[in-house]
Parts: C-alpha cells; sequence; structure tokens
C-alpha cells in the first residue's frame, strides 16, 4: 500500500470515528402517530416521559405543510392553550427545532381546539446526552422466576421480576450510524487493493 493511499485511508478512518462521536438526538414528536390530535390529553406527555432531551438534540414534529402548526409558548399560555405571549409560530411542517439551550419548552398546536385536546408537548432539555427512554418499558423476568400457580394449587408461589435495570437504549439512528461508519471503512479499504 502506498504512502498516499495510507494516508487517505488514515484520514477516513479519523473522520469516521468524528461522526461517531456525535450525540446529538432527534425525537421525532408522537412517534409513528405524529404531530396529530392524540387520542388522549396525555399521549404527548407520556410519549416525553420516559425521554431525556439535551442540549444539540432536535425536535421533529412531523405534519404536512398546511395541515398543523406548531406555536411556541411560555408556561402560562401552555397551561391555559392561549396566545397572549407567542414566542414564535411555525407554518410549514415538519417543524424542526434544535436545543441550543437548557431548559423548559413549551409547544402545542394552534389549530382549532387541538390543545384543548391534548396536542401540547413540554419538554425540559438539559446539560446531558439525549436518550429516547428505557430498553426495555417492561421488567424482565427470570426463566428461574415461578410463575403463580391457579388459587386451588396449595404449592403456588408469588412471581418475582428481576429489579435490575436495563441498559440505557441506543437510539436506531446511533445504530444506523455505527454499521455505516463500519462499511465505509470497508469500502474505503478493499478499494484500495483494488
Amino acid at each position: 500500500m502506498g504512502t498516499i493511499q495510507l494516508a487517505v485511508f488514515m484520514l477516513a478512518a479519523i473522520g469516521c470515528f468524528w461522526m461517531g462521536s456525535v450525540s446529538a438526538m432527534d425525537h421525532i414528536v408522537g412517534g409513528g402517530a405524529g404531530w396529530t390530535t392524540p387520542p388522549n390529553k396525555t399521549f404527548f406527555q407520556d410519549w416525553a416521559f420516559p425521554r431525556t432531551f439535551g442540549v444539540g438534540d432536535r425536535l421533529v414534529f412531523p405534519y404536512r405543510p398546511g395541515s398543523g402548526n406548531v406555536v411556541v409558548v411560555n408556561k402560562e399560555d401552555f397551561d391555559k392553550c392561549t396566545q397572549k405571549n407567542v414566542i414564535y409560530m411555525y407554518y410549514n411542517g415538519p417543524t424542526i427545532i434544535n436545543f441550543t439551550t437548557t431548559g423548559d419548552n413549551y409547544y402545542y398546536s394552534g389549530v382549532g381546539k387541538h390543545c384543548e385536546a391534548g396536542q401540547k408537548l413540554h419538554v425540559k432539555v438539559v446539560n446531558q446526552k439525549g436518550s429516547s427512554g428505557k430498553l426495555f418499558p417492561f421488567k424482565l423476568v427470570s426463566k428461574d422466576t415461578k410463575i403463580a400457580a391457579a388459587p386451588d394449587t396449595a404449592a403456588a408461589a408469588p412471581a418475582k421480576a428481576l429489579d435490575a435495570a436495563p441498559a440505557p437504549a441506543k437510539s436506531s439512528a446511533t445504530v444506523i450510524q455505527s454499521a455505516g461508519m463500519a462499511s465505509g471503512l470497508l469500502t474505503i479499504f478493499f478499494s484500495l487493493f483494488i
């Protein structure tokens, strides 16, 4: 392998590792449901609850242009669904908001009575790495755990769940990024020998 090829390979490898250190995360508001009138008033807060919103993360409100909006307000307007002190209003979806500072952020839909129906979201941005929440939203049960028997069985043992906390979840973007880096390195490596 020539000196130039080795230098190109090393620069590509260093670039891939720099890309891997980026910790910003995209949070798609509402998951698969998107930014729409929710099935219940706590839907968006329930969606946000397990997540960590970090500085550098992005909040993505998926909606079609002309079909909705995102109103950025203070806490009082958020609580009352009023527009006395609107900070900003986005109309052309999807709306992407970059978190550049820590603090509380309040959003709601200004269409009709959507805010009153629960199409509103409060997030607290912290100076940490963002996360999508727990890997498993349920408790794991070991294979050795005895399941409670039917009431007429005398030897019934109470079911126990493991209390060990699962490792934090990696976002699908992080997994895809890691796979892309490995693929890119292999492509560069093999192209040097062809």
